[in-house]
C-alpha cells in the first residue's frame, strides 16, 4: 500500500507533467493525502488536501475539475482546497499540537 507522502508526490508530479501551469501553482502550496473513515461498516476514504494561501486559492479553484479528474484516476475520492491563512488564525485549531511540521509549513505559505 502506498503511503500518503508518496501519493501526494505522485499527484504533484502528474499534475506538473500534464498541466504545467497548475503544477507551478502547486509549488506554492502544500499537498497532503488525508485519510478518513466513513459509514457503517467503516469505509476508508483517501482524498487530496491542498493547503494554500487565500490568493492562491482563487487560481486553483479555476482548475479544480482538472485536479479532481487526476485524483479520481489515481483512486482518490476528491480534491479539497484548504485556506492555510484561515486555518492558522483559527483560535480553536489544534493543528499546532497534532502536526507541528505542517503548522510550520503553513506559516511559510501564508506569509
Amino acid at each position: 500500500m502506498l503511503t500518503g507522502d508518496i501519493l501526494a508526490r505522485e499527484f504533484t508530479r502528474i499534475v506538473s507533467q500534464y498541466y504545467p501551469q497548475i503544477g507551478e501553482l502547486l509549488n506554492y502550496s502544500h499537498v497532503k493525502v488525508i485519510h478518513r473513515q466513513w459509514g457503517r461498516p467503516a469505509k476508508r476514504l483517501q482524498y487530496i488536501g491542498i493547503y494554500c494561501s487565500e490568493e492562491m486559492m482563487t487560481y486553483l479553484q479555476v482548475h479544480q475539475n482538472s485536479l479532481r479528474e487526476i485524483a479520481e484516476n489515481m483512486g482518490l475520492v476528491q480534491v479539497v482546497l484548504l485556506n492555510a491563512t484561515r486555518l492558522l488564525r483559527d483560535p480553536m485549531s489544534k493543528l499546532k499540537q497534532a502536526d507541528p511540521r505542517l503548522w510550520l509549513e503553513l506559516h511559510l505559505l501564508a506569509a
